[in-house]
């Protein structure tokens, strides 16, 4: 079995890992650096500096109470893109050394669909080469949404990739779009001193995660002096003194904000230009069209990630990757889309899984909450981040649980049992007598299970 895939990311590389796994002949074309968007650009670059951010600023405001001595604390913004890209450069490598390790024929260049079964490859030399397939796999990714508005030509406007790479920080930054990427970068810059205001047209800002646990979020950013507006339109951008002045329209006046960089965090739309899916008819629609194995409309090319239009989440993108090549392969293989996480890397942490309590209500479920705040955690204290919440959704009849949302530290990790949970169809009652470590931030969970149907053993009544 012959295998092309198109895209280095974290949807195409672990395809085609996995596919070598299973005997298949793979070769993978990317255009750029192997990792995609999220090892470059994206979900690893971000962390690296909000984790030092995140460090800090903890020492600079809770040292003293931790009882820390020296100082003062402060970041080298040079040296952090240094250790950025060194991060970057050693995950990169990593992943050439797997596909290496797995015999897989890597191609720097394009690939573009000729017949379902041949692609021509053009490579970055400029070499052009018609290549045959036995079932081709594409993820190709995506690229920032960039919406037509007056003055965004203006080189002080920036998107994701390009704030990443700024050689200084700039004294004030407005932040279009209150999404995921949008409040990370806020939290980021604003806890290195910069200016920042966040511009979102929702009602409120990561709109579609469970609004407890947002407003953890809004409420540090908003102390950190971070301006939000939302249920606002940004109108126009021109030069100015400072060297933007940004035009909003809000629900009360229309106001003019003066900044020196702008960032476009307006989401992601599928990249699937230039890659031959007219030469086959294949189907469109926000996206690649894929049925439940990730086949398209034609059923030898299979796609994965981002360029389907779906969650664009790393994660996502690598089981959609693995579905595909066990599929080709001939094994069955199944993905629990109900089990993906959704995490926002700030601080607080937020993340969620699951139903939120407006969707429970909307699917007309009698349902129940237990919640715990990190209060009342032992590790929580121990950390000084006693800022925080669990919240678990059940049924009310049956206390299996339908969701799982976290605000407080290390939410990203501690998501991934309501994950488990949803897998398994696990009920409260399962959580609450599965023994926790102590002292663990993660006794929390079992805590908020208790809240389900009985009361939080270490919470006042």
């Amino acid at each position: 079995m012959k295998i092309l895939v198109l895209g280095g990311g974290p949807g195409g590389y672990v395809a085609a890992i996995r596919g070598a796994q299973l005997g298949a002949e793979v070769t993978l074309v990317e255009r750029q650096s192997l990792g995609g968007t999220c090892l470059n650009v994206g979900c690893i670059p971000t962390k690296v500096l909000l984790n030092t951010t995140d460090l800090v600023t903890t020492l600079i405001r809770q040292g003293d109470s931790l009882g820390l001595t020296g100082g003062p604390f402060g970041v080298d913004w040079t040296r952090l893109q240094q250790r950025k890209q060194e991060v970057v450069a050693t995950l990169v490598g990593g992943v050439a050394s797997l596909l290496e390790n797995n015999q897989i024929t890597v191609i720097q260049g394009t690939g573009e669909l000729t017949s379902k079964t041949t692609a021509r490859i053009t490579t970055e030399d400029g070499d052009t080469r018609q290549i045959t397939f036995d079932r081709a796999i594409l993820a190709t990714g995506s690229v920032p949404s960039v919406f037509p508005i007056p003055g965004i030509d203006n080189p002080s406007v920036l998107i994701s990739d390009e704030i990443l790479a700024l050689e200084t920080l700039p004294k004030s930054l407005v932040v279009v779009g209150g999404g995921v990427i949008g409040v990370e970068f806020a939290n980021l810059f604003s806890r290195l001193g910069v200016e920042v205001t966040v511009i979102e047209m929702l009602p409120g800002i990561v709109d579609q995660m469970e609004e407890e646990v947002v407003a953890y979020l809004e409420s540090s950013l908003r102390e950190d002096g971070v301006q939000i507006h939302t249920r606002s339109k940004v109108e126009g951008f021109a030069p100015s003194p400072e060297g933007l002045a940004v035009t909003v329209k809000t629900p009360d006046a229309t106001i003019t904000l003066e900044t020196e960089k702008v960032l476009l965090a307006m989401g992601r739309r599928p990249l699937v230009t230039g890659i031959g899916l007219e030469n086959l008819g294949i189907k469109t629609q926000g996206g690649i069209s894929v049925n439940g194995v990730m086949q398209t409309s034609v059923p030898e090319i299979y796609a994965v990630g981002d360029c389907t239009g779906g969650a664009m989440l790393a994660h996502v993108a690598s089981a959609q990757g693995i579905m595909a090549a066990e599929h080709i392969m001939g094994q069955a293989s199944k993905m629990a889309l109900n089990t993906t996480p959704y995490c926002v890397y700030t601080h607080p942490e937020i993340a969620s899984v699951g139903l939120t309590e407006k969707q429970v209500k909307a699917a007309g479920y009698d349902y129940v909450v237990g919640r715990f705040p990190l209060m009342g955690n032992g590790k929580a204290l121990i950390l000084g981040e006693t800022e925080g919440l669990i919240k678990w959704i059940a049924h009310k009849q049956t206390g299996e649980i339908l969701g799982l949302h976290i605000a407080g530290p290390k939410a990203t990790e501690l998501i991934v049992e309501g994950a488990l949970a949803l897998r398994l169809e696990a009920t409260a009652e399962e959580l609450i007598t599965t023994i926790h470590a102590h002292p663990t931030l993660g006794e929390s969970l079992m805590e908020g299970a208790h809240g389900i149907f009985h009361h939080p053993i270490h919470l006042p009544k």
